[in-house]
This record gives structure tokens, C-alpha cells and sequence, in this order.
């Protein structure tokens, strides 16, 4: 992932992003360290879109391993002040 100081971005303003963010999403370095991220919106979108459907697919294999168990609101605050 490419990088940029921050005071670049100041002194050049969002046409230097342009540039760089054809090769994918940069880091914006501040005092020395990653502070930001920047990337198109569509990426953004899309790594969105990738992280829930690696959600919904994790939760269904928690179904299908049976690591889940059903139950009620209630039920849940009676277990959790038994402790």
C-alpha cells in the first residue's frame, strides 16, 4: 500500500490522492506513523459488502457446528446475573 505524509496532502491538496489512489488505497502518515486510510468509495463498498458476507458465513457455520444455542432476552439476563 503506498504511503504519504500528511503535510504532502496539505501542500499539494486532494489531486496528489488521485494519483496515487490509481494503485489502490494509500496511507496517510502523520508524526511519523499510519494515521489514515484513503481510498475510493466504491473499494470501500466493496470491502463492506466482503466483510458481511464473511459474517453471514461464519454465522452459519457456527449453525451447522451447533455453536448456537436459542433462547430469550430474559433468559439471557437470568443467566448473566446468576454470576
Amino acid at each position: 500500500m503506498a504511503t504519504m505524509p500528511v503535510q504532502e496532502v496539505k501542500r499539494r491538496g486532494m489531486s496528489v490522492l488521485d494519483e496515487s489512489l490509481a494503485d489502490g488505497p494509500v496511507y496517510i502518515i502523520r508524526n511519523n506513523a499510519p494515521r489514515y486510510v484513503v481510498m475510493f468509495a466504491d473499494t470501500f463498498h466493496e470491502m463492506e459488502e466482503a466483510l458481511a458476507d464473511a459474517r453471514i458465513a461464519a454465522s452459519e457455520a457456527d449453525i451447522k457446528a451447533g455453536r448456537v444455542t436459542r433462547g430469550t432476552a430474559d433468559g439471557l439476563m437470568s443467566e448473566l446475573l446468576e454470576d
